[in-house]
């Protein structure tokens, strides 16, 4: 019998004797991710956006409704997904900090673990290392496209660069005026791109993708299909013809609700002028101007979306999915104008830190196909129940729970901000939200916040202070910091 597998970037022939494929029981692998997709920005929690995959997974599957990722930017939250660890376990506290080279590591990133266990493992687009003392492998990627080389280089990688530079040239001449990260007035404003689907970074991606499964897959062994995208991130450059999907007068305006309503202690000096920037802008923007950025944020979504039918088609038709389990998550959310025409992310608000999060798949119980599980889940949930997945033993190291077994429950969850010197760490339940902002030079000026969710789930009132809640503060505290003893006792002490 013969199998294609694409390797390296060549297709290459391997003849197996048939007696030689002994088949392993164990469920495929399928995780699809986005970057800074908002907790709701998916059909199931807002009607008004269309994605009909995510919707289709969330229909056979479980949704995770109260998720949270780790820390709300891109490479400590990709780290401790990809670890299973908190950032003040790894040191990896913000985009700007350094990260492991491969023989410091500590702890075997998914991919590895799931290589180890006997897996195939293909990944395609981001993981975001951050910046390490030296070249780095692929981590476990037995083939591997990361897409363009600014997205972070991988030893034994393929690049956008290589296969596509005159695309990937037109691409980053269109984003060219987008600002660091895509994300300056421009970048949110986006436009209608001049650029083919193609030769975006995530088109690209997409397809090496669909050009895998074709040619790829070896069906002897399972299958961890890792696809990653760089956006709904600004910019907000839409590919024809997602944003003629969406009608602006059925968009709602941004929440700019003034400054004097709510608290708002995240905003740190490293982040001042870009606020200042965003608000000055679209303060003098018409309503449904400020609709149309909106727009182009919910057709991004439904662009990523179109992608990930097409892979799962792809996988259905080859049987793939017959035994598989298939996750859907984003790294952290966006603000998308909320608290006053505020954007991106860095801060611990619902719409910055909560994330999306479906498990789906034929490995799903049927029971609990179609449900909602609000239990006080997070990113580093993932490592953990995918060990168990792959029949693993849990490391000793990490706090996850298995997302799979009901009984595994925490009190709340658990994420951090830092900037400037000054932490921030959010312990938070369906109900209520704690968030500490640690003074390093004098504890003494330690600030707070404290939100009752079911009443107040735009936080705008922050009850920190209110002597009638001072027990619910506590509480909170002190499961806040039993915590942070907990898991700071299994790692890195307890390595």
């Amino acid at each position: 019998m013969k199998n294609k597998i694409v390797k390296a970037g060549a297709i290459l022939s391997l003849t197996l004797p048939v007696a030689a494929q002994v088949k392993d029981s164990r469920p495929n692998i399928i995780f699809l991710m986005t970057d800074q997709q908002r907790w709701d920005a998916v059909g199931k929690f807002n009607p008004v956006i269309k994605t009909p995959a995510i919707d289709s997974l969330a229909r056979e599957g479980i949704v995770f409704s109260q998720a949270v990722c780790q820390a709300p930017m891109s490479v400590p939250s990709r780290f401790s997904l990809m670890t299973g660890l908190y950032p003040l376990q790894t040191g990896v506290l913000s985009n700007g900090s350094r990260t492991y080279s491969d023989p410091f590591l500590p702890i075997d990133p998914l991919p590895e673990m799931l290589r180890k266990a006997g897996y195939q493992t293909a990944g395609f687009g981001k993981t975001h290392w951050g910046r390490t003392g030296a070249s780095i492998s692929t981590r476990g990627f037995d083939v591997r496209y990361v897409g363009a080389k600014e997205v972070g280089l991988e030893k034994g990688a393929f690049y956008q660069d290589d296969d596509d530079p005159e695309g990937l040239k037109a691409y980053r001449a269109e984003a060219s005026k987008y600002g660091g990260g895509e994300e300056n007035v421009l970048g949110f404003l986006g436009e209608t791109s001049q650029v083919d689907a193609r030769h975006h970074r995530d088109g690209w991606v997409a397809g090496k993708c669909l050009e895998y499964i074709d040619q790829g897959v070896d069906k002897s062994k399972p299958l961890f299909l890792y696809l990653s995208f760089l956006k709904p991130h600004a910019g907000f450059n839409i590919p024809k013809p997602f944003e003629s999907w969406y009608d602006v007068n059925q968009i709602p305006d941004m929440d700019d609700v003034p400054p004097e309503m709510f608290s708002d202690n995240h905003q740190t000096d490293v982040h001042k002028e870009r606020y200042r920037a965003w608000r000055e802008a679209f303060e003098k923007l018409s309503p449904e101007q400020r609709k149309q950025t909106v727009l182009r944020y919910y057709a991004n979504c439904s662009w990523l979306d179109s992608y990930f039918r097409l892979v799962l088609g792809k996988l259905q038709a080859q049987g793939i999915l017959d035994n598989a389990v298939i996750i859907f998550v984003s790294d952290h959310g966006e603000m998308l104008g909320e608290r006053h025409y505020r954007f991106t992310k860095y801060c611990l608000y619902e719409s910055s830190v909560r994330v999306p999060m479906v498990i789906s798949g034929s490995y799903i119980d049927k029971a609990k196909k179609g449900t909602t599980d609000e239990r006080n889940v997070q990113l580093t949930d993932i490592y953990t129940t995918l060990q168990q997945v792959a029949d693993m033993p849990k490391s000793p190291l990490l706090s996850g729970i298995n997302l799979l077994d009901p009984e595994e429950n925490r009190s709340g969850s658990f994420s951090e901000l830092h900037e400037e010197g000054r932490p921030a760490y959010m312990w938070r339940n369906r109900e209520w939200k704690l968030i500490l902002y640690i003074d390093n030079n004098d504890q003494r000026k330690t600030k707070g916040e404290l939100y009752h969710l079911t009443a107040d789930p735009k936080e705008y009132k922050n009850l920190y202070a209110d002597a009638r809640y001072a027990a619910v503060r506590e509480a909170m505290k002190t499961e806040l910091l039993m915590h942070i003893a907990q898991v700071t006792s299994l790692y890195p002490a307890g390595r």
